[in-house]
C-alpha cells in the first residue's frame, strides 16, 4: 500500500468552543493529521471547506444559524471529495441516519477515546465507512427501495473487476474483507471504488451498495 506524504488535512466543526479547542490539541499531536480550521456552524463550515480545501470534516450535528444536517448536504454537493465525519452525542440521534445518507462518510461518539477518534479519521480518509454494520444495512435498504430509486446510472462503462467489487460492495462489505475475496490490495480495492463512485455518479459506498442491491449486481450473482 503506498503511504501518503501529506498529512490529512481536518476541518473541525462545533459550537461549543471548549470542545473544538480539546479535540483540536488532541489531533496536533499526530504527525499524519494537520487540523486546518475550525468552524462554529455548518455556514462557516461551508465557507472554510472552499478556502482550505480538507480531507475531512469533523462535523457536529446540531449547531445554530446551519445545522450540521444541513453543512452536510451542502458540502458534498459542492465538494463531493471532502469525507465528513459526524461527531455526535448518541448512536440513536435522529438526525444521524439522515446525516449518513445524505453523504457523511460515518460517526464517531463525542465521548470517544482520543485513539478512535483519530482511526476513525484515517479510515474515513481512506474510503472506508466508520457505521456500524447493522445501520449500514438498514440505510442500504432505504437507499434500494424501488420508490425512492433516482435515475438510473450507466453500468456498462464498469470493468469486470469493478463490477466484482460492486457486488461486494452489495453486502456492506469493508475494504480489507473485499481484499481478501479477491486476492487483491486494499489499495486497489480502494482505486476501484473511488473508479464505481465517478462512473455510477454516486456520492459513496453506501450508495454504491444500494445500488447494487436496487439492479441486481449482488454478491450472489458473482459466486459460484
Amino acid at each position: 500500500m503506498s503511504e501518503r506524504t501529506d498529512p490529512i488535512r481536518v476541518l473541525l466543526v462545533d459550537d461549543h468552543e471548549l470542545f473544538r479547542q480539546g479535540v483540536s490539541a488532541i489531533l496536533g499531536g499526530v504527525p499524519e493529521i494537520e487540523v486546518v480550521g475550525q468552524a462554529e456552524n455548518g455556514q462557516v463550515a461551508l465557507e472554510l471547506c472552499a478556502t482550505q480545501q480538507p480531507d475531512v470534516v469533523l462535523m457536529d450535528i446540531n449547531m445554530p444559524v446551519c445545522s450540521g444536517l444541513e453543512a452536510t448536504r451542502m458540502i458534498k454537493q459542492q465538494f463531493p471529495r471532502i469525507r465528513i465525519l459526524i461527531l455526535t452525542v448518541s448512536s440513536a440521534e435522529e438526525s444521524l441516519f439522515d446525516a449518513i445518507k445524505s453523504g457523511a462518510s460515518g460517526y464517531v461518539l463525542k465521548n470517544a477515546n482520543p485513539v478512535a477518534v483519530i482511526e476513525s479519521i484515517q479510515r474515513v480518509y481512506a474510503g472506508e465507512p466508520v457505521i456500524p454494520s447493522d445501520l449500514a444495512m438498514h440505510i442500504i435498504t432505504e437507499f434500494s427501495s424501488p420508490q425512492k430509486a433516482q435515475a438510473k446510472p450507466e453500468v456498462d462503462a464498469l470493468t469486470e473487476r469493478e463490477l466484482e467489487v460492486l457486488r461486494k460492495l452489495s453486502t456492506g462489505a469493508t475494504n480489507r474483507e473485499i481484499a481478501k475475496a479477491l486476492y487483491i490490495s486494499e489499495n486497489t480495492v480502494r482505486n476501484h471504488v473511488r473508479s464505481i463512485l465517478e462512473k455510477l455518479h454516486l456520492s459513496n459506498r453506501v450508495q454504491a451498495a444500494a445500488y447494487a442491491l436496487r439492479e441486481g449486481y449482488t454478491n450472489e450473482e458473482g459466486s459460484e
